[in-house]
């Protein structure tokens, strides 16, 4: 069986960049805002490991986005719009997270590599991930459920720092 190769194989891979940093940053203000914490400039750039500056810039393109709101020297909150794609994004996270832990890539490099790949799997992947973990989960095997099964929480400092 031949693979079928789309003709433009690389639309998505160029569409999801276009929207990668928008959800990279509206899952860390979500992470920084658990809790009633109100997020801040200074915090945010510190988490995403990027200058004050480039923050506000892109909290520019946020608001004009629709997916933030905030006044100058003021908290940062995410819209509806904005805590959905957190959202989303966070379930793709730990989705993709939970299914190379449970293929037993160890835990630094699972963390840093499901960071990218969860911008990037698409629907029908991830929903065959989701099996498949459901299925390691209740297989006899402990060396697939443990990794499953110990999925660690995620701090501020550890979701978007060390791509």
């Amino acid at each position: 069986m031949a693979l079928r190769i789309p003709k433009n194989r690389f639309a998505k891979t160029r569409s999801d960049h276009q929207t990668e940093r928008a959800e990279d940053y509206v899952e860390a203000i979500a992470t920084l805002s658990a809790g009633g914490t109100p997020c801040r400039v200074t915090p945010l750039a510190k988490e995403l490991g990027v200058s004050h500056v480039t923050v506000i810039q892109a909290l520019d393109r946020l608001s004009e986005d629709g997916l933030v709101s905030r006044s100058e020297r003021g908290p940062i909150r995410l819209t509806r719009e904005g805590s959905l794609m957190a959202e989303r994004s966070r379930d793709r996270h730990e989705c993709v997270l939970k299914f190379l832990l449970a293929l037993g890539v160890p835990e630094v490099d699972a963390q840093r590599d499901a960071e990218g790949i969860e911008h990037h799997v698409g629907d029908a992947t991830l929903a065959q991930m989701r099996r498949w973990i459901d299925r390691s989960a209740t297989a006899p095997s402990t060396a697939r459920t443990t990794h499953a099964a110990a999925i660690p929480k995620r701090k501020p400092s550890d979701s978007l720092r060390n791509r």
